[in-house]
């Protein structure tokens, strides 16, 4: 069996709900290991390059870096910040799924 600890919880939270509002459709499930503070940059360079190269064909690689690190850090902030949970799992592929409407 495999323990998550709550900041495991907390950080996979942020990063995933970065990708939810920058309409990434990426997910970084419990599998996923996550980048090491301090080497977060390197970390989402390399799986943009290795997964998404696409991408740095219509944006610089360093303005999604700052992108996608900026709204992780302010997603963390703002859920610390509304007393919420760090430590709740959140369902963000079920967030993923598309709307039904006209």
């Amino acid at each position: 069996m495999t323990i998550i600890s709550r900041t495991d919880t907390a950080q996979r939270n942020a990063w995933n709900a970065a990708f939810h509002e920058l309409d990434l459709p990426w997910f970084w499930d419990v599998g996923c290991d996550l980048p090491d503070p301090g080497a977060e940059r390197g970390c989402v360079r390399d799986y943009l390059t290795r997964h998404h190269g696409h991408l740095l064909t219509a944006y610089d690689a360093d303005f999604l870096v700052d992108a996608i690190l900026a709204a992780k850090e302010r997603c963390e902030a703002e859920c610390l910040a509304a007393g919420g949970d760090p430590g709740m799992a959140i369902d963000w592929r079920a967030l993923r799924q598309p709307q039904i409407g006209i």
